[in-house]
Parts: C-alpha cells; sequence; structure tokens
C-alpha cells in the first residue's frame, strides 16, 4: 500500500483521488505515523450468484455437533 505524509498527499489529492478510484489503498501518515487511509467506494450492488462457490467449501457433517464437555467449559468460564 502506497503511503504519503499529509503534506505530500495534499499537494497530490488529485491524483491520489484517481489511484484510489482504480482501486488502490492509499496510506496517509503524519510525523511517520499512520493516520487516514483512503480508499476506493464502491458504487453498485454487489451481484450474487447462488451456488457460484460449489466445490470450494467443505461443511462438515458434524459442524453443529455439541462441543467436547473441556472446551465447552473453557467457554464457559469454567
Amino acid at each position: 500500500m502506497p503511503s504519503f505524509d499529509i503534506h505530500e498527499a495534499e499537494m497530490q489529492l488529485a491524483e491520489l483521488v484517481n489511484a484510489a478510484a482504480q482501486g488502490d489503498n492509499i496510506l496517509i501518515t503524519k510525523a511517520g505515523k499512520p493516520v487516514a487511509r483512503l480508499i476506493p467506494v464502491f458504487s453498485g450492488q454487489l451481484v450474487r450468484a447462488p451456488g457460484s462457490m460449489k466445490g470450494e467449501i467443505y461443511v462438515a457433517d458434524d459442524f453443529d455437533a455439541p462441543l467436547p464437555e473441556e472446551i465447552q467449559a473453557a467457554f464457559d468460564g469454567k
């Protein structure tokens, strides 16, 4: 991620905005410390296609089975 000092970013704001519009994430720093990030704005709706991850995701048959007692006890703070 490109990084620019705040004063440098002020001088190049138009170019940095164009870069962000193209998908770049830009870090803005002040005295060497990160203070802001310039990111692209998503303009549009995400198109979801049911079944598009078929074969990519595996869910075990017992994914919702009860946890072993010692693990459940740790979650319960015992």
